[in-house]
C-alpha cells in the first residue's frame, strides 16, 4: 500500500473501476432483468461502466430490459459515480495543491479558491449537501407534475422524479421511457427542472462555490470561474441558436412543432449535449448541418471538477484566449486583466491534444472493426463515450462486443483520465535553476 499512499492520486481510477466491476457482477444476476435471465457479460459491463461514467449510452432498452432492481442498482451507481467525481476532484485538488512549492499553491489557491486541508471534511459534506439538495427539488416537482398531470400512482410518480433527477444532476442520462423525454418534450415543467440540474452538475464545484459566495461581485471571480460560467453561457447560447437553425424545418425533430415547444425542446436539448446524456429531440433523425455542432459541444463538454465530461470549457476557452493572444502578438495570455500562468497554457493544450488523439484513435479503430459503419456515426458515438454525454445515433447497440468494448473504454479514460491526467500534470510542475538557450524553430 505505500506506493498508494505516495500517490493517493491513484485511488480514482482505482475506485472507479471496482465499481464499475462490483456493479457488472450484480447486473448480471438475473433478477436485475425483466426477462429472469443472466445479462451477458458485456452487457453488463457496457451498463455498469456507462452509469459509474455518468455517461447514459446504453446498448439494450433500458426501460424493458432491467426490471426495478436493475434500474435501482442504475441508480446507485450514477449516484456514487457522481459524488465519486465530484469527491475524488476535490481531494484531487487539496493533494496537488499541497504537493506543489509555496509559489505555486498560492496560484492554485487563487485560481480555484479552495479549502485548506483541514476543512476536507466541511467541504465533502458541503459538496454531498448541495447535490442532494438539488436532486430532491428536481425530484419533487418531477413528482408532483406526473402525480398531478399525468395521473401517476404517487409511488411511480415519487419513482420517476427520483430516477430522473438522480440522472439529471449526475449528466447521466438514463431514462425511464423507450423514447428518452421526447413523449415529455413539450412539459416544461418536467424538461426545464431536467436540463438546468444537468447545467448545474456540469459547472463544477469550484465554480460553483465561488459564485455563489460572490455573486454579488463577479469582478472579482477567478480566471477558471469566469472561464467556466461565461464559457458555459457562451456554449448555451451558441448551441441553442445553432440547433435551431439546423433543425427548425425538420419533421423528424422540431419541424412539425409550435414555436414554443421548439424553443423549448431545442434550449432542453441544448443543456443536454454537453454531457446530460438525455434526448428530448430524436437523436437519429438529427440532419447532417446539425452533427458537427453536436460533436463539438460534446467534445468540449462541462466544467473542472463537475459530473460532465469533456475536454472542459474553461481549457477550450483558455486554448482560445492563447490563440487570440498569438494573432496579435502579445507577449503574455491575459483573461479580465490576469496574466495565465505558462504552465496552465501547456496543460491545456496537452488536455485538448490527447482528446483528440483519443477520439481520432477510438473512431479509426470502430471504423476498422464494423465493416460498413458511417465514419461521423463512429465519430459521434466516440466522441459521446470520451466525453460522457450520452447521446447515440443508435450505432451503440448494434457493435460487436469488440466495438462496445472500445466505447467502455473510453468511457472509463473520458471519466477518471481528466482526473489523473490533470492532477498528473500539477504535480509534474517543477522549476528549474538553469534555462537552455532560446531556438525559434519555424511553425506553420
Amino acid at each position: 500500500m505505500h506506493w498508494l499512499m505516495q500517490r493517493p492520486v491513484r485511488l480514482v481510477p482505482i475506485g472507479f473501476g471496482t465499481t464499475i466491476l462490483i456493479g457488472t457482477l450484480v447486473l448480471m444476476l438475473p433478477w436485475a432483468t425483466g426477462q429472469q435471465r443472466h445479462t451477458p457479460f458485456v452487457t453488463a459491463f457496457f451498463t455498469a461502466a456507462s452509469a459509474v461514467s455518468v455517461t447514459g449510452l446504453a446498448v439494450v432498452d433500458t426501460p424493458n430490459y432491467w426490471n426495478d432492481f436493475g434500474l435501482v442498482v442504475i441508480t446507485v451507481l450514477t449516484q456514487v459515480g457522481g459524488l465519486g467525481i465530484l469527491a475524488g476532484a476535490t481531494l484531487i485538488i487539496l493533494v496537488v495543491s499541497h504537493r506543489l512549492g509555496l509559489r505555486n499553491r498560492l496560484l492554485v489557491q487563487a485560481e480555484t479558491a479552495e479549502f485548506g486541508l483541514g476543512d476536507v471534511r466541511r467541504l465533502l459534506f458541503r459538496i454531498a449537501a448541495i447535490s442532494l439538495a438539488v436532486e430532491a427539488t428536481i425530484a419533487v416537482i418531477l413528482t408532483l407534475r406526473l402525480w398531478v398531470r399525468y395521473d401517476y400512482a404517487f409511488g411511480e410518480a415519487l419513482w420517476a422524479g427520483v430516477f430522473h433527477a438522480v440522472q439529471a444532476f449526475n449528466n447521466g442520462g438514463f431514462a425511464l421511457y423507450t423514447d428518452g423525454l421526447i413523449g415529455l418534450s413539450s412539459d416544461a415543467w418536467l424538461i426545464l427542472p431536467m436540463a438546468f440540474g444537468a447545467l448545474i452538475g456540469g459547472l463544477g464545484f469550484p465554480a460553483l462555490f465561488e459564485a455563489i459566495r460572490g455573486w454579488r461581485h463577479p469582478a472579482g471571480w477567478s480566471v477558471a470561474t469566469k472561464l467556466t460560467l461565461w464559457g458555459s453561457a457562451t456554449l448555451l447560447i451558441a448551441g441553442f441558436l445553432a440547433l435551431l437553425a439546423a433543425e427548425w424545418s425538420n419533421p423528424y425533430t422540431l419541424g412539425i412543432r409550435p414555436w414554443p415547444d421548439k424553443l423549448l425542446a431545442a434550449f432542453a436539448q441544448n443543456a443536454f449535449f454537453r454531457t446530460g446524456g438525455f434526448n428530448v429531440i430524436n437523436i437519429e433523425a438529427l440532419g447532417e448541418e446539425g452533427i458537427p455542432v453536436i460533436i463539438a459541444l460534446m467534445f468540449i463538454g462541462g466544467g473542472s471538477a463537475s459530473t460532465a465530461g469533456g475536454i472542459k470549457v474553461s481549457t477550450f476557452f483558455l486554448l482560445a484566449f492563447v490563440i487570440w493572444a498569438e494573432l496579435r502578438g502579445e507577449p503574455d495570455v491575459t483573461v479580465r486583466h490576469r496574466r495565465v500562468a505558462t504552465a496552465s497554457q501547456r496543460q491545456a493544450v496537452t488536455v485538448a491534444l490527447l482528446g483528440v488523439a483519443l477520439v481520432v484513435a477510438g473512431t479509426v479503430t470502430l471504423i476498422l472493426l464494423t465493416e460498413g459503419v458511417p465514419h461521423h456515426f463512429a465519430l459521434f458515438e466516440v466522441t459521446s463515450a470520451f466525453s460522457t454525454a450520452g447521446l447515440s445515433l443508435g450505432l451503440a447497440r448494434d457493435l460487436p462486443a469488440s466495438g462496445q468494448i472500445v466505447l467502455i473504454a473510453l468511457m472509463y479514460i473520458g471519466r477518471v483520465g481528466s482526473l489523473t491526467l490533470g492532477s498528473a500534470l500539477a504535480l509534474n510542475t517543477r522549476r528549474r535553476l538553469y534555462r537552455y538557450p532560446e531556438e525559434q524553430p519555424l511553425v506553420g
